[in-house]
């Protein structure tokens, strides 16, 4: 049996993009995944480039890995990065066997199979292909449901990496869920660049079909019992989406609402679609119809003009919403985006002085949230064995749960009381 070794960066889209490679080699081959390097026969780096630091990292990692892999081991660079430096990639590391980009992932057979192939076309199509099934956690199944993006936000890489946007056949993806449920999976996670744009486009026939219908459809399957997804624009959260995720008893009570600046000003030149005021009112109605809600963002401190005037109603959207989880980062030019070349760029010092200001924060709202959950009752999904016989799983409104237990609970869902809270998770007493 050979033996694979894989470094994921990224979302959760590169995690099931690598599911899928691992899927596929056992189609032709057996391997075996290892957490040592050098025990490796194949070793892939699927990478991200949303931001600039991953990839400035990527060829120093390229380094590292050749000084300790083993004679005759193979190295793959996959995902975004691969999409976007291609060739170059092999022109500065030739000791990098093959390239395989974030929209080609099906294709991972053939290029292990010649060196110094490069396979990173933005236009190949992959939403009808029936991946070979492989999942890290049998409780729970990531599922595609679409591939892409149309969006052309002024900031991000991802239509130049990922191309065009088109929608995963639903029977697919039902098919898909209903595999995984069958071998135990009671949670699954919906994943697409814009999820609740499902619909806009299929590559073949296929009769029309809303996020919100899809949810429905979901919801359906026999032994489906949580449904996440991520992530939903604010600009498609028309009410009648909204009002399936808060009636829907099937469909977790967290979601993540992508911010990205308070500015309405700011959010035009990035192309977002909306203002702060539809944000706003967006989140006033998620919290109005589920008042449990967990609200995740994102937000970018330092965008090219960002005004003091600019960051102070960031700090308004965070103090009127109070998200229960915030990922922020400084503006970061990428290539293929229209805000590398504006000629305003903020100050990096600037930038990071807003950057602490708006963590310091909101880590005191996340403390008073938490401090809040303390003596209260959640239904918590186990799906994680821990040393000192602990397990672990999530609410159903997306909070990470500790508890005493054994392997028992897996797959289970309990009534977990409170008893400790910390900023990043919670611990309890099964009821």
């Amino acid at each position: 049996m050979k033996k694979l070794f894989i470094e994921t960066l990224g979302c959760a889209m590169n995690m099931r993009d690598s599911e899928h490679m691992i899927a596929e080699l056992n189609r032709e081959d057996d391997y075996e995944l290892t957490q040592t390097l050098n025990d490796a026969d194949l070793i892939l780096i699927n990478t991200c480039s949303v931001r600039e630091k991953p990839v400035a990292k990527l060829f120093s990692e390229i380094g590292v890995f050749n000084k300790k892999k083993k004679k005759g081991a193979k190295i793959g660079v996959c995902g975004c990065t691969a999409s976007h430096l291609g060739k170059e990639i092999i022109r500065r590391a030739p000791t990098v066997d093959f390239v395989l980009g974030a929209r080609n992932v099906s294709k991972i057979n053939s290029v292990i199979k010649t060196k110094h192939a490069v396979e990173i076309s933005t236009d190949y199509d992959e939403s009808s292909y029936d991946f070979a099934e492989y999942r890290t956690n049998p409780l729970k199944a990531m599922i595609n449901i679409s591939i892409g993006c149309d969006k052309q936000c002024t900031f991000c890489i991802v239509p130049a990496t990922r191309g065009e946007e088109i929608s995963i056949p639903k029977g697919l993806i039902i098919q898909e869920i209903t595999k995984a449920v069958k071998t135990g999976a009671k949670e699954v996670i919906l994943l697409g660049q814009n999820v609740n744009h499902y619909g806009r486009r299929f590559s073949g026939e296929e009769a029309p079909c809303s996020f919100t219908e899809l949810l429905q459809k979901v919801s359906k399957i026999d032994g489906l019992e949580r449904i996440r997804f991520t992530s939903p624009h604010p600009l498609h959260m028309d009410d009648a989406f909204l009002e399936e995720f808060a009636s829907n008893p099937k469909i977790c009570k967290q979601i993540h609402v992508p911010l990205q600046s308070g500015s309405t000003e700011l959010l035009h030149r990035m192309r977002r679609g909306y203002t702060k005021e539809w944000f706003l009112n967006r989140c006033a109605k998620i919290r109005s119809l589920s008042p449990a809600v967990t609200i995740s963002t994102d937000i970018i401190v330092g965008f090219p003009g960002e005004s003091d005037a600019d960051f102070q109603e960031t700090m308004e959207v965070l103090e009127a919403v109070r998200f229960e989880q915030l990922f922020s980062f400084k503006y970061s030019p990428r290539p293929h985006t229209v805000a590398a070349k504006y000629e305003d760029q903020v100050d990096a010092t600037v930038a990071s002085d807003r950057l602490t200001r708006l963590q310091a924060r909101h880590t005191e709202i996340l403390d008073e949230v938490m401090d809040a959950q303390l003596d209260s009752v959640h239904k918590v999904y186990f799906d994680e064995l821990k040393p000192n016989g602990r397990i672990a799983g999530r609410s159903d409104n997306g909070k990470l749960v500790f508890a005493e237990g054994s392997e028992s609970l897996l797959g289970k869902i309990v009534s977990v009381k409170i008893t400790k809270t910390s900023r990043g998770a919670l611990d309890g007493v099964v009821l």
